[in-house]
């Protein structure tokens, strides 16, 4: 496939790496030619110096050959336009583009084919937003994700010594839980992923990831740990665009306070939130986070864009009694180092989010979403079964007849309404959605083979 990316910075980088080991051919687009030599030093990928909307240097890029385009600059507006410039004069086919301002967002009329020729508006303070929420609504959770339009999710969490399930191999769970199913799909021990078979025994301190219906996670998460209390007393440092939003969601069900520096933002936040309390001050202000009584906050969030301070903020908030701590972490390397030191229960990567929603749009096979795991080690993705048993891999087959790569697991089916597990003798039918967990992403490929239907399948 040929995807042009118009935006070297955190995003169009990762986007551009994630999809140039697979067979794609990748050209990415910049102002920055420092930058773009910087890339083009690790990445095999063709590189454009230029403006992202300019015509000349779409053309330049390829952008007639191109089979997708991907604007993901720092510009609302050059992403737009760019999308318009390569539908107006070049028809390429597919376009995605990343908008942020809130003001462009509300009016969805505005993104159509006769307008504003965008095929795929990503929206990262949403994307981020809401996982973020779902982790508060699901305390105890380090990731929670929806599938088949979250009638099946996937949680991981660590495993605590006083978890019903720690020490007990997984064949037992259905014991444990009786008329309640569920999988789990991985287990990270030290850092190492363990593919989940019936004799594997969980360990404390493990990181578990499971499947089952949305109706079933609570249950579930209670076998492999104590559950938390549910959170109800919030507090968000940062009143940009993701703690606003985040503040309008969850201002309805719990007691939520935000902190902002800015005295004009926290003027703004004051008169758009109905039930939150605003703050002006600093974060990482120990006197202010003592009055507020952030030794009572069952969860704070640090969510400004300086990974220092967010650091700083939720390690302070953390020693002086908030129950969990998470942090918004752009920087790769600062989420590694946090998460190995324990230091912050959450760390959150706005990149690694925004990219599981771009790839859903990239992947073959019909694949219908893809959600990063472990900082981008591993994938869990939602597959739809098309075809029949001549034409296709996968339908007519059991689980354990799927020709799966070393490392993938069948995790959950989802047909109609009905969230069956991947139990060995399931047969997969055509119009299911499969959920696959992979340890190793670079099998996505043989997995995304696996769902492309064929005239003919011997």
């Amino acid at each position: 496939m040929n995807i042009l990316i118009l935006g070297a910075g955190q995003v169009g980088y990762s986007v551009a790496s994630n999809l140039a080991s697979e067979a794609n051919d990748i050209t990415l687009v910049d102002t920055s030619a420092e930058q773009l030599d910087e890339i083009r030093s690790r990445l095999d990928i063709q590189t454009v110096h230029g403006h992202a909307s300019h015509p000349d240097v779409l053309m330049q890029a390829g952008v007639a050959d191109a089979d997708m385009l991907i604007a993901v600059t720092n510009s609302d507006e050059t992403n737009m336009v760019a999308c318009q410039v390569a539908h107006s004069l070049f028809h390429t086919p597919t376009k995605i583009a990343r908008v942020r301002a809130q003001e462009y967002l509300k009016y969805t009329d505005l993104f159509q084919k006769d307008s504003v020729p965008i095929d795929v508006l990503i929206s990262p303070e949403q994307i981020v937003s809401s996982y973020i929420q779902r982790l508060i609504e699901y305390p105890g959770a380090l990731q929670v994700l929806d599938f088949a339009g979250g009638k099946a999710q996937l949680v991981g969490m660590k495993a605590y010594h006083d978890g019903p399930l720690v020490g007990h191999e997984l064949r037992t769970l259905r014991d444990h839980m009786p008329g309640i199913d569920c999988r789990v799909a991985a287990i990270y021990r030290h850092g190492a992923g363990i593919v989940p078979k019936g004799d594997r025994v969980i360990e404390a301190d493990d990181d578990v990831f499971f499947i089952a219906a949305r109706k079933d996670i609570r249950r579930v998460m209670a076998e492999i740990r104590k559950l938390d209390k549910n959170s109800r007393h919030i507090m968000l440092a940062g009143g940009g665009n993701i703690g606003a939003r985040l503040a309008a969601s969850l201002e309805q069900k719990h007691q939520v306070k935000i902190i902002e520096r800015n005295p004009e933002r926290a003027r703004t936040l004051s008169h758009e939130l109905n039930k939150s309390i605003v703050l002006l001050g600093d974060s990482a202000d120990e006197t202010l986070l003592l009055e507020e009584n952030v030794d009572q906050m069952d969860v704070f969030c640090a969510l400004t864009n300086d990974d220092e301070a967010n650091i700083l903020s939720a390690m302070l908030a953390k020693r002086m009694g908030a129950s969990k701590v998470m942090s918004i972490i752009n920087r790769s390397a600062y989420v590694d180092l946090i998460e190995s030191q324990g230091v912050i229960d959450v760390a959150i990567s706005p990149e690694q989010i925004t990219i599981g929603a771009l790839l859903t749009h990239v992947r073959r096979g019909d694949v219908v979403a893809v959600h990063s795991l472990r900082r981008g080690a591993a994938e869990a993705i939602e597959a739809v079964a098309h075809g029949d048993s001549n034409t296709s891999r996968v339908v007519g087959r059991s689980v354990e007849n799927v020709q799966l790569p070393e490392g993938a697991t069948i995790g959950a089916i989802v047909r109609g309404d009905e969230v069956i597990m991947g139990h060995h003798d399931v047969v997969i039918q055509a119009g299911d959605h499969v959920i696959i967990f992979l340890l190793d992403k670079k099998k996505l490929p043989a997995v995304e083979k696996l769902f492309q239907v064929s005239v003919t399948f011997i």
